[in-house]
């Protein structure tokens, strides 16, 4: 089965729409999203985990790779890097060009750490400026009872860091359960109730106001997820809401035969956690839900608009996106990689003496050591000493600072 969207009654939502959406737009903002989350967080991933790095290992290298190498050079990774995203660096081999010692140093992620502890370390407080004191200190307490149900100055610390990477971030509000079953005209009269100056009725009213306000969620929608459809003569209208994502399930498939699933049982490769497809749609009359492109669920929408909170984190005019503070940053990240990549290689062939021998059988199976000797019949053997620490004081003063 496929998208069916009768449900929402409204010719200018195609189902072919949804699924060039999903089917191909996806991958591309997928790819371009996480990219930017890579260089902000910076993964570690051992080295079997990496396509095109394996048969470039040698003394220099370490056992695992970070995200921001698919920045650096082929010289220096040994691998030229393919694709527009994914969640491990992959490439193809460089030709004879071998591994060289790589140094990454992430300024990225503590600028936008340092910004969001400075901005969101102590939360928000959002003051209402209504006359009625009264009235303002009600207003700030559902406010504050639906930012404290949904993790206080951590939800803010998140949609400030989601923001910084992608550019934006999307607030989806979902109503909950006792929202939902309350009807309006109940809780317009709990809210009226509120201001009974010393009845047990206007008390109770509140607090069930709190606790309906406490019953709002506020989910943050990361950009790799976000298929926003908006209006085509005003882009910053929402039409639609549409989020494509896989969900991990609480569930292994079995793979392979009876001797698979038997080491599975011992720790072996037996099964792999199963994921499931999920495509949300969100209209201002009703939404729909499904898995694998199967009808999972559906309802109405009793807000009546698109439940979502859109979110620049610095203006792009005329675009949905906002501009990311990680975009700005990769040339100057990749720079600052590749020249400390440099120096590093540079400072060990200057930090260790290197020896050329002639005319000496064996040499390259006896180490250097003291105490060694080392005989030979031929008059014109040699051995040559070269590298070693020459005096560099480029080099003195970068370990220094």
């Amino acid at each position: 089965m496929g998208f069916d969207f009768d449900r929402f009654e409204d010719e200018g939502l195609s189902e072919a729409f949804v699924e060039w959406l999903v089917d191909e737009q996806w991958l591309d903002v997928r790819g371009h999203f996480e990219r930017l989350w890579e260089y902000y967080h910076n993964p570690m991933y051992q080295i079997g985990q990496a396509r095109g790095v394996n048969d470039k290992i040698n003394e220099s290298s370490r056992n695992y790779i970070q995200g921001q190498e698919y920045g650096l050079p082929p010289r220096i990774t040994g691998v030229v890097q393919v694709g527009s995203g994914g969640t491990v660096v992959s490439g193809q081999s460089a030709g004879n060009i071998q591994r060289k010692e790589v140094v990454i140093e992430n300024d990225i992620a503590w600028r936008v750490n340092a910004m969001v502890d400075f901005l969101f370390g102590k939360g928000v407080r959002i003051v209402s400026k209504s006359p009625d004191v009264d009235k303002r200190r009600e207003i700030e307490s559902i406010i504050k009872a639906v930012f404290d149900a949904n993790g206080g100055a951590g939800f803010f610390q998140g949609m400030a860091v989601l923001g910084s990477v992608y550019g934006f971030v999307d607030c989806l509000i979902r109503p909950g359960r006792e929202v939902l079953v309350r009807k309006p005209r109940n809780v317009i009269a709990g809210v009226q109730g509120v201001h009974v100056s010393g009845s047990v009725q206007g008390k109770s009213s509140f607090e069930s106001i709190l606790n309906l306000a406490s019953d709002v969620g506020l989910e943050l929608i990361e950009a790799p997820r976000a298929l926003p459809i908006l209006d085509e003569n005003d882009y910053r209208k929402v039409r639609y809401y549409v989020q494509s994502f896989y969900q991990q399930k609480n569930s292994v498939g079995q793979s392979g035969g009876f001797i698979s699933r038997l080491l599975g049982g011992f720790g072996g490769g037996g099964g792999k956690r199963q994921s499931t497809m999920v495509t949300e749609v969100i209209g201002p009359n009703g939404w729909q839900r499904y898995e694998d492109r199967e009808l999972t669920s559906e309802g109405v929408n009793p807000l009546g608009v698109v439940p979502v909170v859109h979110i620049q984190n610095l203006a792009q005019p005329y675009f949905y996106e906002g501009l990311s503070d990680v975009e700005q940053l990769i040339g100057l990240q990749d720079e600052l990689n590749t020249r400390l990549s440099d120096r590093a290689n540079r400072i060990t062939f200057q930090a260790f003496k290197m020896y050329l021998a002639k005319g000496l059988e064996g040499f390259e199976d006896r180490p250097v050591a003291p105490g060694r000797m080392w005989c030979t019949d031929n008059l014109d053997a040699t051995i040559e000493q070269f590298g070693g620490d020459s005096a560099m004081p480029s080099e003195d003063r970068h370990i220094t600072d």
